[in-house]
């Protein structure tokens, strides 16, 4: 059985040592016998303490923790209090991660996450191992994942095989140019960089934004310390401080994007500070998502995102959902899209007029319970003004409502049922027959008064337990009913001839191995005759 590399001590120590440092800091200012103040002795002591226990606590995981790649089984044993022996059947494992931070790229280590299928989170986490090491894994472990069998001598070959050298057996399919990484950093907007950039912010207006304010450029301004401009700039400046942050973040986390293939798997790397390597097997594929969100259309652009059976990448940026091409040239996205699943040309079916005066029925119910809610403010407090020029967003629902209505439909293909839906951000999903496990009709209350119905094709995505399956919405409902039936009997037959191509081949391969067997006798069986 193997090991952990040695460097895993520091590394890990560091961390620990870190978070338990801070545990007895608390502890000590909490239990500090000064009568007068803090003993700052005494918690410097146990700061000391926490430190050392620590590091003997990770000198004793590694000292404990090994693992074995064996033909059929990944077995791992760990435990500092309590000992865990587990085994992953490699038929199991979904996916295989390598991370590699700062630190870790200097010493050469990196961090290796083994995820299985149906499973929520990392199974099993190597944390760490030389980075030939962590490659070596990856490839041995989707191999045999993949139905193959891990050997020494496949080992020793990909010695020196990394993920940022394609070998002879890999194809780079993508890598990120220069200016769509700066494109898609000035307009990601990233849900964390808001908690970030309010944290800068305050830090910087010492948790008073009328200190960043220009008092020389506005001194004419009436009452600019406690009039309403305070509140507007300190919201102006931490949307700025937000849309850095998100720029940086997202610039570093894209950084030297590059995507290849390898027999029938998708390998992708990425990161600046944090490198992030895996894999996407193409045979977990269940859908493609060819997203254009409205910055990006603007440039022509887009993005492709593979969704695969119970994969939980990150632990990466969205569960069940990999970036095959973060942002890229249309035409590139759809050539990638079809190398992955031949879906051909895209026709879409518009959903019927009816829906789009839904749309502006509901559109114009939003804009009434706005005016209303003006209305009661300004009544009842009289902070708001002319409440009734609110009115006027009347004029948007027609236009909100047509590009609503021109932003969805859908394509039933010989092999593939395609949907579209989003304006701001328009997705279209390409979803194979085979990978569908259910065809949901539903109709609410308020579809059924315009005989109207959505049709959903689910499959085995983690994106469709988040409502983000391939759905047909607001089409006619007897259609509706059409296309599910049309669905399932296109489902039972794409199931039935891969069935047959399977047969075949296995028919094929046991001729092969039968023809090899009577050409080639073994020496033993030389010596019989």
């Amino acid at each position: 059985m193997r090991s952990l590399h040695p460097a895993s001590v520091a590394v890990r120590s560091l961390s620990r040592s870190l978070n338990t440092g801070f545990l007895f800091f608390v502890v000590g200012v909490v239990v500090s016998p000064g009568g007068n103040g803090i003993d700052l002795l005494s918690v410097f002591g146990l700061v000391a303490v926490g430190i050392v226990v620590g590091i003997v606590y990770e000198f004793a995981y590694y000292q404990r923790f090994r693992y074995d790649l064996t033909d059929d089984t990944f077995d791992v044993t760990s435990g500092v209090l309590a000992r865990r022996d587990r085994e992953l059947p490699l038929g199991r494992i979904q996916n295989v991660d390598i991370r590699q931070n700062v630190l870790g790229r200097v010493l050469g280590i990196a961090a290796v996450h083994i995820e299985t299928a149906g499973g929520g989170q990392t199974e099993v986490s190597l944390e760490y191992v030389s980075e030939d090491e962590a490659h070596r894994l990856r490839r041995q472990l989707r191999r045999g994942a993949s139905g193959g069998k891990p050997d020494d001598d496949a080992l020793e070959a990909d010695d020196h095989t990394t993920a940022s050298d394609a070998g002879p057996d890999e194809t780079l399919l993508f890598e990120i140019r220069p200016r769509e990484l700066v494109i898609l950093s000035v307009f990601t907007i990233d849900p964390g960089a808001s908690l970030l950039g309010g944290i800068a912010l305050s830090f910087a207006s010492g948790f008073d934004p009328a200190t960043l304010l220009p008092g020389d450029r506005i001194g004419w301004l009436p009452g600019p310390e406690t009039g309403p401009l305070v509140l507007v700039w300190g919201f102006l400046l931490f949307l700025l401080a937000a849309w850095v942050v998100s720029a940086v973040l997202t610039f570093t986390r894209y950084y030297g994007f590059r995507l290849t293939r390898a027999d029938d798997e998708l390998y992708y790397e990425r990161g600046l500070l944090q490198r992030y390597s895996g894999t996407i097997p193409l045979e977990k594929v269940q859908a493609l998502t060819i997203s254009k969100s409205v910055p990006f259309r603007w440039f022509g652009y887009a993005a492709l995102s593979v969704e695969t059976a119970g994969y939980a990448p990150g632990q990466s940026d969205s569960r069940g959902t990999e970036s095959a091409i973060p942002l890229a040239d249309a035409d590139r996205v759809n050539e990638l899209a079809r190398a992955i699943e031949p879906f051909g040309p895209v026709d879409l079916e518009s959903p019927p007029r009816r829906a789009r005066e839904r749309y502006a029925v509901r559109y114009l119910l939003v804009v009434a319970a706005v005016v209303g809610t003006a209305a009661l403010v300004a009544r009842y407090t009289g902070v708001v003004d002319r409440w009734y020029l609110l009115v006027a967003l009347a004029v948007l629902v027609p236009p909100a409502a047509h590009l609503k209505w021109t932003s969805r439909g859908y394509q039933v293909g010989d092999r593939y049922f395609l949907t579209r839906a989003g304006f701001w951000r328009r997705t279209t999903k390409v979803v194979p027959y085979y990978r569908v496990q259910a065809v949901l009709h539903q109709a609410t209350i308020f579809q059924r008064r315009r005989n109207l119905a959505s049709v959903t094709a689910d499959t085995a995505s983690s994106a469709s337990l988040l409502g983000r399956a391939a759905t047909a919405h607001d089409i006619d409902d007897q259609r509706g009913l059409e296309l599910q039936a049309d669905l399932e009997e296109r489902l039972q037959e794409r199931l039935r001839a891969r069935k047959r191509q399977r047969t075949v081949g296995q028919w094929f391969r046991e001729a092969d191995d039968g023809d090899s067997s009577d050409e080639d006798p073994s020496p033993e069986s030389n010596d019989d005759r």
